[in-house]
């Protein structure tokens, strides 16, 4: 009975793991993996997205704070001239007049200039509301008698206006050697938001210019009501205020749990010279927020995947593989008790089962042709990755591996072999002015220009890097090189693509010039350095030169670089 009772369960154990049951497991198995690996790349690329606009913003609140040291150090620099022309005027009459006539309308961030005396009280301005006023008890101007060096204050509202600023200090007495009078400026708190707005517009993203105490001195256009209230007072930078304000580090960053929940990461910054600081801060979850949605619809689509899976391999089992194995069972059961004439009703049987071999041979010959496929697109990559795709030319690597061709068959051959380092002349002007499109469409052209110079001479033209193109002209010496040198540079002339801040008025060209005949003590990053220091000499000529550099052999067998014309 027992030997009954286990065989019974055996048989059922089978039917459970039968083919449906083993062709969903594999449906399963073969899907789920890929869902998987779809969720963990999307998690990666999160992490990733998010160290990226971590580093991006980072990098444009360093240079926003930059910027916002260049207007102190502007303002810092105005302040200086005056306190020189009050200590050598010797009077006060002279120096308000020079004062008055001197608030430059380049640095609209100075919104007025001020002299007080030695009491606080203002003697002069560029605005006559402000003289008279006492400053004697204000903190920035106790500061700057007592230290004798610039100072800026922390937010105010400067008066009678009550209009937020803050005020720069220089003591006369930096330069008279005794106490004497201070010159201050007003310094228009808008035009430092002006100068941050490059932070702003972005989701999940918040930065802010602070004083000493925290409070708000400038920010964004979209974080403009920030301005002048504390920074414990705004709920996503309150967390952080007392660490940013109180470390003795220039800059520094942090990462927190915000009271709303979200996941930030802070960044603050110190304005050199003073003790204001920039604090930019970033919602993770709102920079990830695309890439989150992607996960839980991943999820999603692998529950809903895994679901249709399971009923279509069941489905499919059942049409495609265990009734034709019934009707092929059946047919030889037929035949086995003496039914000669049994046959497979091949019409109604699926495709698969007739054509068996035939349909191995055509997924081969369909591999076949894939691999040659993949052959031939492997080949084509690797062209690719010696091809500027932006000029047509040969890009560095491509120039890399000619040259290392070119130097060892001139070696051979004991033939010459000649450089041009050519670089467009103030190219960064060209992109600022006209724009990175205009831009591209410049080293567009002159690669062109470039392409059919070596064509006639026989050379190899590739792009070197940036605004750096170079030109390659095996067996060509020195003198017929220049003479390239300068039928490239009157080519780009002849392009006459305007370049407003070029004194040219045209874009133009530098050209360094080397030729060396290769051996054994010399190397091709010698000829290279040759050619980029006859470069150097050509931009430090004027540009739109063509300057020759040649390298000769000393006696000792050293390789060295001198200047050949």
């Amino acid at each position: 009975m027992a030997n009954v009772s286990l065989n019974r369960k055996r048989a059922k154990l089978k039917q459970v793991l039968g083919i449906r049951a083993r062709l969903a497991l594999l449906a399963v198995i073969l899907v789920v993996p890929l869902m998987l690996e779809r969720i963990r790349s999307l998690e990666d690329a999160r992490v990733k997205q998010i160290a990226q606009a971590t580093t991006e913003f980072t990098t444009v609140a360093r240079h926003s704070a930059d910027a916002q040291r260049e207007v102190i150090s502007s303002v810092e620099t105005i302040l200086k001239s005056e306190a020189f022309i009050r200590a050598s005027a010797g009077g006060v009459s002279k120096s308000c007049d020079v004062l008055r006539a001197s608030l430059p309308t380049s640095l609209p961030w100075i919104r007025t200039l001020l002299i007080a005396g030695q009491d606080g009280r203002i003697q002069c301005s560029t605005n006559n509301m402000y003289v008279g006023l006492d400053l004697s008890d204000r903190p920035y101007f106790q500061q700057a008698q007592e230290t004798g060096r610039f100072v800026l204050s922390d937010f105010l509202l400067s008066k009678p206006l009550l209009t937020p600023s803050v005020m720069a200090v220089y003591p006369v007495s930096a330069f008279s050697g005794t106490a004497d009078a201070v010159v201050l400026a007003t310094v228009n708190l808008d035009w430092m938001s002006k100068i941050m707005n490059n932070l702003g517009g972005r989701s999940g993203i918040s930065a802010v210019l602070v004083d000493s105490t925290g409070t708000v001195l400038a920010a964004p256009a979209d974080q403009h009501s920030a301005v002048g209230r504390p920074l414990d007072n705004l709920p996503l930078m309150s967390a952080i205020a007392d660490m940013a304000l109180r470390s003795d580090q220039d800059e520094g960053s942090l990462s927190f749990i915000a009271v709303d929940g979200s996941r930030r990461a802070v960044s603050y910054i110190r304005i050199a010279g003073t003790n204001a600081r920039l604090i930019a801060s970033i919602d993770e979850d709102r920079v990830s927020a695309a890439v989150s949605r992607d996960i839980r619809t991943a999820y999603l689509q692998l529950a809903f995947v895994v679901v249709f899976v399971l009923l279509g391999a069941l489905i499919a089992a059942e049409k495609l593989v265990i009734k034709p194995i019934e009707m092929l069972a059946d047919m030889a059961k037929r035949f086995g008790e003496g039914d000669l004439s049994a046959r497979a009703a091949r019409n109604r049987l699926p495709a698969e089962f007739v054509p068996l071999a035939r349909a191995f041979n055509a997924m081969a010959a369909q591999l076949g042709q894939r691999e040659r496929e993949l052959i031939a697109s492997n080949d084509r990559l690797t062209v690719m990755a010696s091809i500027d795709m932006l000029s047509g030319l040969a890009n560095r690597r491509g120039f890399q591996s000619r040259l290392d061709f070119e130097w060892m068959r001139a070696q051979q051959y004991d033939s010459n072999l000649s450089l041009l380092m050519i670089d467009v002349d103030h190219f960064k002007l060209f992109n600022d002015t006209y724009g990175h499109l205009e831009g591209d469409s410049c080293l567009t052209r002159i690669g062109e220009t470039l392409s059919g110079i070596a064509a006639d001479t026989m050379g190899f033209a590739a792009r070197y890097g940036g605004e750096e193109f170079c030109l390659l002209l095996p067996n060509t010496d020195l003198t017929r090189a220049i003479e390239i040198g300068e039928t490239a540079r009157a080519a780009v002339l002849r392009l006459c693509l305007p370049h407003i801040t070029s004194s040219h008025m045209i874009v133009t060209v530098s050209i360094g010039v080397a030729a060396a005949r290769p051996h054994e003590t010399l190397r091709p990053g010698d000829l290279i350095e040759a050619a980029d220091a006859a470069l150097y000499a050509a931009k430090h000529r004027g540009r739109n030169t063509v300057v020759e550099h040649g390298l000769v052999q000393e006696s000792e067998g050293a390789a060295e670089m001198a200047m050949a014309g």
